[in-house]
Order: C-alpha cells, then sequence, then structure tokens
C-alpha cells in the first residue's frame, strides 16, 4: 500500500531533496518521483515509456481498447504492462487524445522528457491527486499529509475551505483545507513548469448532446442497458469472488442483479443495520440478495462504534466529509477485505447522474422564483442551490466567530463552485435544460469531492477497490444524451435508468419509493458521541483554534435554538471538521 509525490525544480538535485522531505522514496539520479509506503493507497512506479517516467495510482477497466489504440498508432506496448505504464504509453503516444479513451480510476504524474511535469486525473474523480509550490518547486502528490509535511511550504488553515465544507458537507472544488495545496479537478491535464508557470488542458467534460428529442423512450432505455451491462463486466475481477454494497435502494439492487447475471463467480453482498427501532431497507435488501443468489450479511453498527471509530475514519479521508455514513462505510471495507475479496461494486452515481430526488428543491424553486424575495436578484439561482442542502451556510453568521467572518469578508463567495454548471455560459458543453444543468453540477461537485473521494480512501484503507458502475464515463455521456423528461418522468426519479433495468429485480424494488436509510445522528449525539462532542467542541485545542463561537456550539450541543430536525447533521459537520483538523494537526 502507497501513495505517491512528484516534485519538480530547476535543478533536479533540489527536487528530490524536496521528494524526501515529504517521505517519499528518492533515486539518487533521474527525475523526482517516489512511492510513500505504508499510506493506504494504490500507488506503483516508476514507469518509463517514450523518454517520460510516472508514478500513479492506475486501475483501467478498458485495457483491450488502450492497446488497441495503441497498435493502430504504430506504437504497440506490450501485453501484460503495468496499468500504469500503459497510461503512460496513452499519454506519451497520443496525448490527451488517449486519456480521453481510458476508462478507469486514475491519478498520474508524469516527468516528461523536455523537463516538464503533468498531473492527469480521470474523468469523474475516482481518484485524487494534489499539487502546491513553494520554495520554487513544484510538489504534487496523491496524499495530503505528505504536502502537510512539506518543510518548505509552510502551510496553514484556509478559512475559506472551512466555509466551503460547512455549505456542502465537503470541498467541492480545487481548494483544499491547506492552504497554498490545490486539487486537480476530475478530466484534465495539467502541465507544471520549473519557472511556475502553468497550462491546463480540460480532455473530458460531460455534453448535453441530445440528438433525437423525439426518438421513443424505449430506445434510450435499452441502450442505457447495453452501457450498463459493460461498465459492470469491466468492472469485475478476473476469475474471484466479488463483493458489492447493497443498501436496498433501485442503484445497487440494480448492480448487484447485473454482477449476479454477468459474473461466473460468486458475488457476496453487505448491507448495514443501526437497529429494528429505526425506520430501514433491509427487506428490500434482503429480498434482493435472495432474488439474485447472493451471498449476504448484515452488519450492525452500533453508537458505541462510531464514537469509538470516528476519530480513525476522519483521519484516513485527505478531506473531510460530514456524512455520518464514514464510519459505517469503512466498517463494511473491513467486512469485504475479512471475506478475502479484493474488488466490492456499489450503486452510487444514480442520483447525481439520472436525477434523484436531492433536484427537486431546487426544481421546485424554480417554478415559483418570481414569488420569492430576491428570486430575481443575480445570484438568486447559486444562493438557492446552497440552501438546499440545508447543512451550515444560514447558520454560518452565527456559528463563525468575528474573526473569521471578517476574515472571509473578501474571500470569493461559494457561490463560485457552482455558478459555471447552473449558469453556463455559451459553447460546446452548455446545458439548456435545467435538470441537466443541475446533474452536472452533482457530478461535478458532489460526485468528484464527496461520493467518489470517501468511497476510493476508505476501500483503500483496507486494500480494496471500490468500484462503481454508473459513474462510467459512458453512462454519463448516454445520461446527458437523453431527453430530461425520461430521467425524471413526472413524479417518477430516475425513470430511464428503473426501466433499463426492470426484467432484472422484483416490481417491488423498482418502483419503489425513495426512502433512504435513517441514520440515528441525534441519537447518537445525545448519547455515544456526547461526552466525545462535548470534549472536543468546547475544549482548549478547539477555542485556541478560534473558527466557532462557543455559545452557539454550546447551544447546539444542548439541543438549543430552531435548528431541528437538522441540528444533528449541522453539529456533525462541526464534530468531523474538529477531527479531521486535529488528525491533521492544523491549529
Amino acid at each position: 500500500m502507497a501513495r505517491f509525490c512528484a516534485c519538480l525544480a530547476a535543478e533536479p538535485e533540489q527536487a528530490r531533496e524536496q521528494l524526501a522531505a515529504m517521505g517519499a522514496t528518492v533515486r539518487p539520479d533521474g527525475p523526482a518521483v517516489g512511492l510513500i509506503e505504508d499510506e493506504p493507497g494504490h500507488a506503483a512506479g516508476p514507469f518509463h515509456a517514450y523518454g517520460h517516467t510516472a508514478v500513479g495510482e492506475v486501475t483501467l477497466h478498458n485495457r483491450p481498447a488502450l492497446l488497441a489504440a495503441l497498435a493502430d498508432a504504430g506504437a504497440p506496448a506490450p501485453p501484460d504492462c503495468p496499468d500504469g505504464e500503459l497510461l503512460l504509453r496513452c499519454w506519451g503516444r497520443l496525448g490527451a487524445a488517449g486519456i480521453r479513451e481510458a476508462e478507469g480510476m486514475f491519478a498520474l504524474a508524469v516527468h516528461e522528457s523536455d523537463g516538464g511535469l503533468v498531473l492527469i486525473r480521470d474523468p469523474v474523480g475516482a481518484r485524487t491527486l494534489f499539487y502546491a509550490r513553494a520554495g520554487g518547486c513544484w510538489a504534487a502528490s496523491t496524499s495530503l499529509r505528505a504536502l502537510r509535511r512539506w518543510p518548505v511550504l509552510g502551510t496553514g488553515l484556509e478559512l475559506s475551505a472551512v466555509r466551503s465544507f460547512l455549505t456542502f458537507a465537503y470541498l467541492p472544488g480545487e481548494e483544499t483545507l491547506l492552504r497554498g495545496v490545490r486539487e486537480l479537478l476530475p478530466g484534465r491535464c495539467l502541465r507544471l513548469s520549473a519557472d511556475g508557470t502553468t497550462t491546463e488542458e480540460h480532455y473530458w467534460e460531460p455534453r448535453e448532446l441530445i440528438e433525437d428529442d423525439g426518438a421513443p423512450p424505449e430506445t434510450y432505455a435499452l441502450r442505457l442497458r447495453e452501457l450498463l451491462e459493460e461498465a459492470t463486466a469491466r468492472r469485475l475481477p478476473e476469475a474471484e469472488a466479488v463483493g458489492v454494497l447493497l443498501s436496498g435502494g433501485v442503484d445497487s439492487s440494480l448492480v448487484t442483479a447485473l454482477a449476479a447475471t454477468l459474473h461466473s463467480h460468486p458475488v457476496h453482498t453487505y448491507s448495514i443495520s443501526f437497529g429494528d427501532e429505526l425506520p430501514h431497507e433491509l427487506g428490500y435488501s434482503g429480498l434482493v440478495a435472495a432474488h439474485c443468489h447472493t451471498r449476504h450479511r448484515v452488519l450492525t453498527v452500533t453508537g458505541a462504534a462510531v464514537a469509538a471509530r470516528l476519530a480513525e475514519a476522519a483521519a484516513l479521508l485527505d478531506s473531510p466529509v460530514g456524512d455520518p455514513l464514514t464510519v459505517p462505510n469503512l466498517m463494511l471495507a473491513e467486512a469485504v477485505a475479512g471475506d478475502g475479496l479484493r474488488v466490492v461494486l456499489n450503486g452510487e452515481g444514480g442520483d447525481p447522474v439520472f436525477g434523484g430526488p436531492k433536484n427537486l428543491p431546487m426544481l421546485v424553486y424554480e417554478m415559483h422564483r418570481g414569488d420569492v424575495a430576491g428570486g430575481d436578484a443575480k445570484d438568486a439561482r447559486e444562493l438557492a442551490y446552497l440552501r438546499s442542502y440545508r447543512k451550515c451556510y444560514s447558520d454560518l453568521p452565527d456559528l463563525l466567530t468575528a474573526e473569521v467572518l471578517g476574515a472571509l469578508a473578501e474571500a470569493p463567495a461559494p457561490q463560485r463552485f457552482v455558478a459555471p454548471y447552473l449558469r453556463p455560459g455559451a459553447g460546446n458543453g452548455r446545458m439548456d435544460h435545467l435538470l441537466n444543468r443541475l446533474l452536472h453540477c452533482n457530478l461535478r461537485t458532489k460526485g468528484a469531492h464527496h461520493i467518489l473521494t470517501k468511497v476510493e480512501r476508505l476501500t483503500a484503507s483496507q486494500g480494496i477497490e471500490g468500484r462503481a458502475p454508473l459513474f462510467d464515463r459512458r453512462v454519463v455521456d448516454h445520461a446527458f444524451a437523453t431527453p430530461p423528461r425520461w430521467k425524471l418522468n413526472g413524479a417518477v426519479e430516475k425513470w430511464v435508468l428503473k426501466e433499463a433495468v426492470r426484467d432484472l429485480l422484483p416490481g417491488t424494488v423498482v418502483d419503489r419509493p425513495k426512502s433512504g436509510m435513517r441514520v440515528p445522528v441525534q441519537q447518537w449525539l445525545g448519547g455515544p458521541l456526547k461526552e466525545l462532542a462535548g470534549d472536543l467542541l468546547l475544549g482548549r485545542e478547539a477555542r485556541a483554534r478560534g473558527l466557532f463561537r462557543q455559545d452557539t456550539v454550546r447551544g447546539w450541543l444542548r439541543g438549543e435554538g430552531a435548528l431541528l430536525p437538522r441540528q444533528g447533521g449541522k453539529l456533525w459537520l462541526v464534530l468531523t471538521l474538529e477531527l479531521w483538523l486535529r488528525a491533521y494537526d492544523i491549529h
């Protein structure tokens, strides 16, 4: 298990010194790339081709297509070369067009023969890559901790990222909580030069390409079914069992059914329970497991277990995620690894790609926008989108201290992360339909910076890979080529997705209303987590950091104010952030 680092400076020896300072292995000569051992990840290398040297965390799902493309270009690759080397060869011989052909999860750093350093991230953001510049040197890594301990960077807390996290429950763009450190966005190649200049290329972005708006809906459903089968088949491991995280919703259920149909080896399914006294979906997940003949396990997650392991889960993430399922997801990954499996599939992606219920508040708002105070303001849609998250955005004036609010007064507002998608300019990639704009925003913010990164970091901590067929790039392209009325068909959400798999699942699963698993956050914070939350959020370290007003936090801990029923979720964000800051020793 390893992450990787790469450095670039005018003098190669300086770059190698900085690489060593971040804890990476260093070779006495050659480009400054190396692995950071004993950090949970899938890094490998260095790889060499065409005079370039690279390190990467690369898992490719369409190797035959890439090998064929290289052969057609007159540059055949060894059939058994590692995935990282194959991707490097695609870049070295075909450039961005070669990367565009790659389907998979990857972050790659390439020291080119001309002296530049190129950073490449996969189209949807399944793997993350960070970079910074200090002391006349560039550094890039899949480990935020490596950049945190880079002596010349001397980084501290980025206050605008604190505001973003409290607004979204994740960091929605390029900023990180480390000042001066940025995250490479998905679908991009970034070229860093020793003189400090940068050049960025977008090699893939979803586009609204509805070619035949009058085509029958069955046409879209049938084509989607083909793409779903191909996407799932490409993500199944060869000659071994596979796991599927099965919640009981239609998304994870269809992935389970496809895996059971397409795989010739056992399929294991995993569900979680918070106790019989709470609403749950175990009846549906059990029904799907029996229907698909999987080897099914249900893990019971107690509040005591969450309290005991919350700090551990927060420390595994390169950016905090205010999701109360973090510890349960970690426990599921442990169960999968304990059964000896190497790959686990999930149903993530259905909502941000095909139109789940989280878009409904925005659609209703647009219907009545003219009757809403401020509805005609320039950034009214962006503000409505931020408020639709129902996190801490509206509470920031009462939650953050006066000093923090003053420091943020001139900082760019968080609307900047959603405006490019909700109000796109003319040109390639423009989305004309509001639903597609919302989906594009969901995909590029929550998909890349919450859903996928959480899955990757937590599964990697157990030495396994979490793979998401619904985030397949061709599936995404098809979704944006489907008329919006077939994604949200009247009151039926994700209609085309359901129709594509209707024959695979019981009708009670396909047609059930989305209910979701109720995570007992309020119950945990009033019980097993009560003492921990109080000690952390009212303790000396939190007070010294000076982010939050103590009277507000104290009131939230006592259950005071007009925050119910979202009070638990808001307090959870503050607690998650505090644990993450402590794990990274940020004051």
